[in-house]
């Protein structure tokens, strides 16, 4: 029935969003305006779906806002990420061994997963916008910064509208404003994001119309491939003894990976779904094509084409041939979450960190941290192999090609053998697995890492403004610039390298 209700809601909140598009477009109406309504019928779509659980939204919204209120600015950041993480485990603790109340696959700690993540976010921005001086931010972080308090409305607006209060997906305050007040559709500072044609900025408002029916497609077509397949190849069957008995293991392998395969239209089907309603309200817009086209993906929280892979996506290479390639198009505002949050900012093994903090995040099922930690082995894996073996194979298309293919075929294997234990759930079910693959997949990173060598992230950066350092110079020298110049370009590259 949460299903249901899930999916009734959804449908609801797309008609809304074209509406809310066309009445209370900003030309038509107040920022004041859409903030209300976009937080109310927020609020009404979580009590139809979750019932008075609902409140956990308010409460948890409540106690952060507070803290950015009342608390000093220089640690504000460290209160609410912990506060807001916090009432989330909490409240994923009783959920799961004190009511045990069987609502995995719609809870009402879903929705909570995406306000912690707004509230954390928010949280740094204002960190960054008010208590931190311009030189100690990255170009990113000064684009990201609030420069003000929000309001109340403001902020529980950005918490709990009706386009992203049920499956997301986060975006940034500042974005959420600017879509607010009708400001979304001015250039970008991205590249490809500012419309230009004809060397003059395109400021007509684009419709979403055509993104919104293509990503509506890719809805139905998800969710009737998951109901075909979801029972016809459950993941459980890996570990069931008789399988793993009588079935040879290249046959497990291929098993395993159509297993996974199966599972993933159910995701595409949500974040797909949520991606066309705030564009359908004409929040993504994300600059223009090439061929002038609009591009509404600046939400989006996957790139379907980029992770799954057939025989015309290898001709043309544009498959996720590394374990960090799947990552970075597979649930990509959460990615970009964890990095801006916590990579960009831990100073101690930022990798192990984030990965850590993205079990947390998940729930508190051991499945999670089980994954995770296999994830933070294959990452360091993937990184020796691509940094040791991979210059080895660029020696000529057909080379990069083999590399290209090999990867593709172990990023696939080992994605799906890292998230069996995030489908399993329990301890004992994914250790069966584990065990009936005799921890292969384990020992072979383990070996990797050892064997070879990866230098430390500051020194690989390091090495890379040394390049782009010597690549500038040789552009200056080859267009025969005055002796000056030659001078300031080496100053530049000293003063990067210090």
């Amino acid at each position: 029935m949460m299903l249901v209700n899930f999916v009734v809601s959804q449908l609801f909140a797309l008609l809304t969003a074209v509406w809310f598009r066309l009445y209370l477009h900003p030309s038509k109406t107040s920022p004041f305006i859409r903030h209300v309504v976009a937080t109310l019928l927020g609020f009404y779509l979580a009590l139809f779906c979750f019932g008075w659980y609902a409140l956990h939204f308010l409460v948890q919204s409540g106690l952060s806002y507070s803290i950015m209120v009342f608390a000093s600015l220089e640690h504000m950041h460290k209160y609410c990420f912990i506060v807001a993480l916090g009432y989330l485990s909490f409240c994923q603790i009783t959920r799961v061994y004190v009511f045990d109340y069987g609502m995995y696959s719609a809870d009402f700690t879903g929705p909570m997963m995406v306000i912690t993540q707004k509230i954390t976010s928010l949280a740094f921005e204002i960190h960054d916008g008010l208590a931190k001086r311009e030189d100690q931010l990255k170009p990113s972080q000064k684009y990201l910064a609030v420069r003000r308090m929000p309001s109340l409305l403001e902020y529980l607006s950005y918490n709990c509208n009706f386009m992203s209060i049920l499956a997301g997906p986060t975006c940034s305050y500042n974005e959420y404003m600017a879509f607010i007040a009708g400001t979304g559709y001015h250039p970008q500072h991205q590249e490809m994001a500012n419309g230009k044609e004809n060397g003059k900025y395109k400021l007509s408002e684009p419709s979403p119309k055509n993104d919104v029916i293509s990503k509506l497609c890719t809805c139905a077509i998800s969710l009737a491939v998951y109901l075909a397949l979801c029972k016809v190849m459950p993941v459980e069957r890996s570990v069931d003894p008789s399988f793993v008995s009588t079935t040879p293991f290249y046959q497990q392998v291929l098993y395993l990976y159509l297993a996974m395969l199966a599972l993933r239209p159910k995701y595409y089907f949500v974040w797909t779904l949520a991606d066309a309603i705030n564009n359908a309200a004409g929040f993504g817009f994300n600059g223009y094509k090439k061929d002038g086209s609009p591009r509404w993906d600046r939400i989006s929280n996957l790139r379907i084409m980029d992770i799954e892979s057939n025989i015309i996506n290898m001709l043309i290479l544009q498959f996720a041939t590394s374990f960090k390639m799947f990552i970075d198009n597979w649930n990509i505002q959460t990615a970009l979450w964890l990095k801006r949050v916590c990579y960009e900012r831990c100073p101690i093994n930022p990798t192990a960190a984030t990965f850590l903090l993205s079990a947390m995040w998940h729930g508190v099922y051991p499945g999670y941290y089980l994954t995770f930690l296999t994830g933070i082995a294959m990452t360091m894996a993937a990184r020796a192999l691509r940094h040791n073996i991979r210059p080895h194979f660029q020696a000529s298309d057909s080379w990069k090609l083999v590399y290209d293919v090999i990867t593709w075929a172990g990023t696939q294997v080992a994605i799906s053998y890292t998230v069996v234990p995030f489908v399993l759930l329990a301890v004992g079910p994914s250790l069966k697995f584990y065990r009936s693959w005799y921890y292969c997949i384990h020992l072979l990173c383990l070996l990797l890492v050892l064997a070879l060598p990866v230098k430390a992230r500051h020194l690989r950066a390091k090495e890379q403004q040394q390049q782009a350092c010597l690549q500038k110079e040789g552009c200056v020298q080859g267009e025969d610039l005055q002796s000056d110049h030659h001078a300031t370009t080496d100053n530049n590259c000293n003063k990067k390298d210090t």
